[in-house]
């Protein structure tokens, strides 16, 4: 983990709502892994004393990318950002994905921003497999062509049939898996709301398949000290058969069967 002063290289819109951020970070780049995030603090306004995480888009030649969409005043005040400005940044946090494993064909699962945390495990698995991306609306697919160039076949689905097949990325992802896939077992890595990541992890444990999920709890200090971001997990040896994790430190990838859904997720 490194405390890194970076310099912004490139401010662009990306697509939609969207807006890809470079920043020039020699020190920190080359220690990020799949699934990883920083903690940024941002330049204004005075008031948002808390950094803001997002996931690590791309990483590499010193520098590392982030994809983000204005959502709030923290957020808003991003918009501004030249090059040559500077942010404090902390990173790489967090557990991220593992490799696929050898003998399986990886799955990617994304809804909207989650797209951007899957690019670095598709950009590194040692073998390409299939990618399905979901959002309500056309504006709400992102890396499309950036996960192609790396030779993954994405399928995409929005709610309201603006771009893909209409429906669910899980309605996707059903139909996949009653295809004959020659026997090869699926491996799912999913990045997206909790209700997706849900049924996700569901399809997994009625195949007797493995998920890694990367999940989403609102985070303070990022560190693992404020305990703003815990999540219910198994635990055979806890009072209850359950114990608390933090997602920014033990996650925030877990395996589906570690997890415990509260109701309404």
């Amino acid at each position: 983990m490194k405390l890194e002063r970076a310099t912004v290289a490139e401010h662009e819109t990306y697509g939609g709502a969207y807006r890809r951020l470079a920043l020039a970070a020699p020190e920190l780049a080359p220690l990020v892994k799949p699934g990883q995030f920083v903690h940024i603090r941002l330049p204004a306004p005075a008031d948002a004393i808390l950094r803001r995480p997002f996931s690590v888009f791309r990483a590499g030649g010193g520098r590392i990318e982030i994809l983000y969409k204005a959502v709030g005043r923290g957020t808003a005040a991003m918009l501004h950002l030249r090059p040559g400005d500077a942010l404090s940044i902390l990173g790489p946090l967090g557990n991220g994905f593992p490799a696929p494993a050898a003998d399986t064909v990886p799955v990617l699962v994304a809804g909207g921003y989650g797209m951007a945390a899957l690019y670095l495990l598709a950009e590194r698995a040692p073998a390409r497999g299939v990618a399905f991306f979901g959002g309500a609306a056309a504006g709400d697919i992102l890396c499309v062509p950036d996960f192609e160039a790396l030779g993954w076949e994405v399928r995409v689905t929005t709610e309201d049939g603006s771009l893909g097949a209409r429906g669910r990325v899980t309605d996707a992802l059903d139909a996949w898996l009653a295809e004959e896939r020659g026997g090869r077992v699926p491996e799912f890595f999913a990045c997206g709301p909790n209700g997706m990541l849900r049924a996700v992890g569901d399809r997994a444990v009625a195949g007797g398949w493995t998920a890694w999920l990367s999940m989403d709890r609102s985070m303070g200090c990022g560190v693992g000290a404020c305990l703003t971001c815990v999540q219910k997990i198994r635990d055979p040896d806890a009072p209850g058969g359950w114990s608390w994790v933090r997602i920014c430190r033990e996650g925030p990838v877990l395996e589906c069967r570690a997890i415990v859904w509260e109701d309404g997720e």
